[in-house]
This record gives C-alpha cells, sequence and structure tokens, in this order.
C-alpha cells in the first residue's frame, strides 16, 4: 500500500472523505508515517472503534501529537484500570451540571468585561479576543492562580497547542514551547499546591478542579508526579480555551445566515444549544481520531491485524448525507425537536465517556458555545472586508482572518 502521509498533509480534512468515496464507501485501508491503516466510517464503526476490547489507545497516538497536544502521560495515552481511574477524575470535574454552570457564568462575566475594552479599540480579532476570555474564565473557575500580567501570554500558549498539533514546521515547533512553558508553569503550581497541604495551610480551603487534580491518586494509589498533574490541569484549561475555535465558526454563521441570530437573541435555550450543535456538526474540528488493534479483528468481512491503525472518520460521518439530509446546508433546525441519536453527530469523538475514551468535556463545550452565541447575537459590530474563507487543508482549520470585526457596540 502507498502511504498517505503526504496526500493527508496536503488535504487534511478532505483526505479520508475523498479516500473514502474512491473507494466506494468500503473502508479504507492505506499507511501513514509506515504504519498499517484502516479506516471506518457510520454509526456502527462508533461502537466497534471505542469497544476497549477492539481498541487500544497507548502507543497509538503519535508523539508529536502528544508532545503538543496532550502531554506526556495523559490520560487520552492509558488504556484499561489505569485509564478508567484517571477518567474518573475528569467525569467528575467536568459533567458535573452545577461546575458547567458555574464555568459558564464565568465566562460570560469575563466576556461582559472584555466587551468593555472592545469599544474602544476599533478593531479586534475575534478569534484573539475569545481566547482571552476563555482562558482567563476557566483559570478563575478551576483555581489555577493567573496573574493578570502572564493572562495574554497563557492564552497565546494554550491556543497554540491546539493550533500546532497537526503540523510539521514552524506551528509544532511554536505548539512545543508552549507547551514546555505551560507544564513547567503549573508544575511550579502543584508543588506550591502540596507543600502548602502537608503545612496545613490549605485547610479548609474550597476543593477546586486545580485542588483534585494536584491531589488525586492514580490506580497505583500514589500522587501523580507534577509534570504529570500539570499535564492533567492544561487537558482542562487547553479544551476550555479551544472552544475559541467553535466560537470563531459561530460569528462566520451569523455572518453568512444572519437570519438564525433572531432565535438567539430572543433567549430561548432550545434554538442556542440547536445552533451550537448545528455550529460542530457542520465546520471542521477533528477529522478523525485513531487507535490501535488490540487483537485480531473483524470489521465488514475484512481481517484487521492486531496492531494495524484504526482510524474513526468524524468529518466525513458529520457530513454524511445518509445520516444528515442536505449536509452542506446550515440547519439548526435539524437539532430541533428530536434528541441526537447516538454515535451519529461526532465532532469530538463518539461513545460513552463514563466507559470509553470520549471527550468528558462535551458538556462544557455545549453550554459555552450555547452562551457565546448568544452574546455574539447580541453584540452589535461591522465586518470589514476580510478573508474569512475557512482552508480544509489546514487542521485545526478557522476563518482565515480570525473573524475581525469593527465598531463593537
Amino acid at each position: 500500500m502507498a502511504d498517505s502521509t503526504l496526500p493527508l498533509l496536503l488535504q487534511g480534512y478532505a483526505w479520508l472523505p475523498d479516500r473514502r468515496r474512491r473507494s466506494g464507501g468500503a473502508p479504507v485501508r492505506t499507511r501513514l508515517l509506515g504504519k498499517r491503516v484502516i479506516a471506518l466510517h457510520g454509526p456502527a464503526a462508533v461502537r466497534f472503534f471505542y469497544d476497549e476490547k477492539h481498541i487500544h489507545r497507548h502507543g497509538a497516538l503519535p508523539e508529536p501529537v502528544i508532545d503538543t497536544l496532550f502531554g506526556q502521560g495523559a490520560v487520552h495515552t492509558l488504556d484499561g484500570e489505569p485509564h478508567r481511574v484517571r477518567k474518573g477524575l475528569f467525569l467528575h470535574l467536568l459533567k458535573d451540571p452545577e461546575g458547567v454552570r458555574a464555568l459558564t457564568d464565568r465566562v460570560v462575566l469575563a466576556w461582559k468585561e472584555a466587551v468593555e475594552g472592545w469599544t474602544d479599540r476599533g478593531r479586534i480579532v475575534l478569534f484573539d479576543e475569545v481566547a482571552g476570555v476563555l482562558t482567563r474564565a476557566v483559570h478563575a473557575w478551576a483555581g489555577v492562580p493567573l496573574p493578570g500580567d502572564e493572562a495574554d501570554q497563557v492564552a497565546r500558549d494554550l491556543v497554540a497547542m491546539v493550533d500546532g498539533f497537526a503540523s510539521a514546521g514552524p506551528r509544532q515547533l511554536r505548539a512545543r514551547r508552549a507547551r514546555r512553558r505551560q507544564e513547567r508553569r503549573v508544575a511550579r503550581l502543584v508543588e506550591r499546591e502540596r507543600a502548602g497541604a502537608d503545612t496545613g495551610e490549605g485547610a479548609g480551603v474550597r476543593a477546586t478542579p486545580f485542588r483534585t487534580v494536584a491531589h488525586h491518586r492514580d490506580a497505583d494509589g500514589s500522587l501523580l508526579d507534577p509534570r504529570t498533574a500539570a499535564v492533567e490541569v492544561l487537558n482542562i484549561l487547553r479544551p476550555t480555551v479551544a472552544v475559541s475555535w467553535f466560537a470563531a465558526f459561530a460569528a462566520h454563521a451569523l455572518h453568512r445566515w444572519p437570519e438564525h441570530g433572531a432565535a438567539l437573541r430572543d433567549d430561548d435555550p432550545a434554538a442556542a444549544l440547536a445552533f451550537a450543535q448545528e455550529v460542530r456538526r457542520f465546520y471542521p474540528f477533528a477529522p478523525f481520531i485513531g487507535g490501535l488493534a488490540a487483537e485480531r479483528l473483524d470489521w465488514a468481512g475484512r481481517t484487521i491485524r492486531p496492531g494495524t491503525l484504526v482510524l474513526l472518520d468524524l468529518y466525513g460521518q458529520n457530513h454524511d448525507p445518509d445520516l444528515w439530509p442536505r449536509p452542506y446546508v446550515f440547519d439548526p433546525a435539524r437539532f430541533r425537536g428530536a434528541p441526537v441519536r447516538q454515535d451519529e453527530l461526532v465532532p469530538q469523538g463518539g461513545g460513552d465517556p463514563a466507559t470509553g475514551h470520549r471527550c468528558p468535556g462535551e458538556d462544557i463545550t455545549l453550554a459555552l458555545l450555547s452562551a457565546l452565541a448568544v452574546l455574539l447575537s447580541g453584540l452589535s459590530y461591522r465586518v470589514p472586508e476580510q478573508d474569512l474563507s475557512i482552508p480544509l487543508h489546514r487542521i485545526p482549520t478557522a476563518p482565515r482572518s480570525g473573524f475581525v470585526v469593527e465598531d463593537v457596540r
């Protein structure tokens, strides 16, 4: 089989859907970085992929992705009991409805404070400003100290970790430097927190997400080393700031189809949720996810050898006409009145977050994106001439301009 690494780098999100079309809808077989690959598609494939008896994550993620996006030793790289124990930490912190509401309230407050400054600046790049809002809000919510003069640099670093994970050039180098800088920063905070607990200084202090991670004990009963604890704290901060991509897409959608703004301005929670879901379905976020075949497997009459890299098509599934009529039409109404069917909408993966590797932060993503969509719809601004194209060859992608606005009121 020919190696598809270069075509993937050149085509980005379009690579796997294009290969699938050329294969007549059959599972795609190829190689990436010399490794055997099979790519699966569809709700049944989601269920197959998220069965831990079939797919393991340990050793599946390329080192450049671990060194930028997730961090060495992160929960994403674990399987079995170590994964369940570590994942339980995130389920407790990220799926608590009160915690989700508290974080959303923090973001709304930080947004309103930021808007006051935007009105005096004439022109802003919305993506960058939202990243700053989310950085300040999630640090405050999680209890991670963030001096005001460091906030902008931290926001840039958290964005860089996401922006560079799929690049082999300068973006990758920026991401690596950003991760090293932030792991050192947070590891120092973890050590300080533990020292305070040892001396009794932290007695009676509220248990924040940061403190919970700092004192978490893994499956073997031991504390995480400070660097690994920092990695997992960053796996709360970084994905929250990654909502900046969805916020830029929400602004793009409201600009292209302004008729959807009225329902958002009516303060209808169902309309806001439907809009957020359609943003996640319609716009490109994660192209696919991968794991290693744990044993000899059979899928759709095809044998998958142990150790084969198995990809689950996300972007293609979210635009599959068999699942989504008129998939390239932006239509929030498709999410009104009926619950999302299991394993069909997969912008951040599928499966059950309580038992598998599915991202436990989707509740937060939906809550924040719904709130930000409402806030955007109520903001008065002008969109100047700019390049609002969304290049599919770039992973992750966003409007090229970052969505520039002027005369904010």
